[in-house]
């Protein structure tokens, strides 16, 4: 698998504590592993909460509002005389 180096800033206190706790060889996939549960965690509660709003009736009314304007707007720019 291909991998890039990238350069982070964190808390001193929380780098001294991963520096001693995460052996030196296993650091890399320690963070590897930690940022794809953070971001799958994120992903989950990101869809939650899109199912909590399309189960909504206030969001449903807000959309059907928005589905009956038309599509059919003139561009300001064009000659409506002209069609």
């Amino acid at each position: 698998m291909a991998a890039r180096k990238m350069t982070f800033s964190i808390p001193e206190a929380l780098a001294k504590e991963f520096l001693r706790t995460v052996a030196a060889r296993k650091r890399s996939k320690y963070v590897a592993s930690a940022l794809a549960a953070r971001l799958k965690a994120e992903q989950t509660a990101l869809a939650r909460a899109c199912d909590v709003a399309n189960a909504s009736e206030d969001i449903r009314a807000v959309e059907d509002e928005f589905d009956a304007i038309s599509t059919d707007i003139a561009e300001p720019w064009t000659d409506a005389t002209a069609r």
